[in-house]
């Protein structure tokens, strides 16, 4: 969420973000809220004063008392304030609620580098990667080359758990340990900590790293228990850090993690209902940095590097997408993506999402740092940032769909192949 102090002392830098984002309801909802802490501040001085003088009448009976001076009226006037002060307080109360259910709505600001756009399709061009190799025949899709080598078993996955989800056989299991074993290692290499995070948070810690408004479609909840299945590591790997104070010399926290990841993925019916591409359980090996405001900029080309550098090494074509206004959602001030070429759909599909947060998260999980300005001891909020390395998932299908040869053999990467107990293709049966 945004401060509420930049939200007093800047409204105009809120109010031309929400203007690039086309957010006309955020808007109206904005200005509500800028009546809303008005109305907030006053009624506050209010029952301070009405606070400061029940304390005062209260002094003042026991100095009379003592002096043994009439206290009728200052009792009778102390009997009046209860009564306006709880009816004061509520009207508080339910001020600062409506104030902080439209604060958490309200999306980050837009770095200036995000361009202008409607939607997906006005993303912005910024890097692609094209290896050498190339097909001269038209490659199988995934979802016939999972079926023709035994790869994934989609229709008992039907039968025990519904549909997207899958059971993976065979080599491709073992492609899948690759990646995570690769990814995982690629970054530790970079001075990255592994860690391997519940499967489980609670609603606050949700609540305080994505979309509220999101929430509901995204996540599973656990009947009758205040928690959730994670849809991605970033989550509790941020949210870990909740109410804490950072020392400054421990910045930046640099963590990568390997979880499950679960997502209901709602809306999206109809779209990549054969296959492994879009599913609601995968393996995600996710990269997140905590550091201080200064730096956080250069992180987020360093975490969108780390991923160009990690699908070079795989040999998989790619673009890098700067996100537009249109497209880019509430919690991120500027978002890339990747998008790996999949030849037998025609068409790049998006593999790395990396984000600079800002404060954003900051804010809800209350995650500060301690510094100095002017000589002075300061707690500041840090910056987090989040970016995939590698969704396994997702890179099967483009691996499928790239190392394929004419015979109907899967050629393995060569960097996973020390992974793969010495199996270097999958052959065809």
């Amino acid at each position: 969420m945004l401060s509420i102090k930049l939200i007093r002392e800047n409204p105009e830098l809120i109010i031309q973000s929400l203007e690039k984002r086309q957010d006309t309801a955020m808007l109206e909802k904005f200005d509500k809220l800028l009546n809303l802490d008005s109305d907030y501040r006053k009624k506050l001085q209010e029952l301070e004063k009405l606070n400061h003088k029940r304390n005062q009448i209260i002094k003042d009976i026991s100095i009379n008392k003592k002096s043994k001076k009439p206290i009728d009226k200052l009792i009778e006037e102390s009997k009046k304030l209860p009564g306006k002060i709880d009816k004061l307080q509520l009207k508080v109360d339910d001020l600062d609620k409506e104030i902080n259910d439209i604060m958490m709505q309200l999306p980050n600001i837009l770095h200036e580098s995000v361009p202008y756009g409607i939607d997906d399709s006005e993303n912005v061009l910024v890097d692609e990667y094209r290896p050498t190799k190339k097909q001269t025949f038209k490659p199988k899709s995934h979802v016939d080359v999972i079926k023709d080598l035994d790869l994934v078993d989609l229709d008992r996955a039907g039968k025990t758990s519904g549909a997207r989800f899958y059971f993976l056989k065979n080599e491709l299991a073992l492609l899948d340990m690759a990646l995570q074993r690769y990814a995982v290692d690629f970054m530790m290499k970079k001075g990255y900590t592994f860690i391997m995070p519940p499967a489980m948070i609670n609603r606050k810690s949700v609540e305080g790293v994505t979309d509220l408004g999101a929430f509901e479609e995204m996540v599973y909840k656990i009947e009758d228990e205040d928690l959730y299945l994670i849809a991605t590591s970033e989550h509790p790997l941020t949210s870990m850090y909740g109410n804490e104070i950072l020392e400054e010399k421990d910045l930046p926290i640099k963590i990568v993690g390997l979880s499950q990841c679960f997502r209901k993925e709602a809306g999206s019916h109809g779209k990549d209902t054969k296959g492994i591409f879009r599913v609601h359980q995968f393996t995600k090996v996710e990269q997140i940095i905590i550091c201080n405001p200064d730096e956080s900029w250069d992180f987020h080309e360093e975490l969108i590097d780390n991923a160009k550098e990690f699908f070079k090494s795989l040999e998989l074509p790619f673009r890098q997408v700067n996100i537009c206004t249109g497209d880019i959602g509430i919690v991120a001030a500027k978002k890339y993506d990747l998008e790996t070429w999949m030849p037998a759909q025609d068409t790049y599909r998006e593999v790395v999402s990396a984000s600079n947060c800002t404060d954003y998260q900051s804010n809800r999980l209350n995650i500060r740092f301690r510094t100095t300005e002017n000589k002075k001891q300061i707690n500041k909020k840090v910056h987090t940032l989040n970016s995939t390395i590698v969704a396994t998932s997702r890179a099967l299908v483009a691996i499928l769909e790239n190392y394929q040869d004419k015979s109907g053999n899967i050629k393995i990467p060569k960097v996973l192949v020390p992974y793969m107990n010495g199996i270097d293709k999958i052959k065809a049966k």
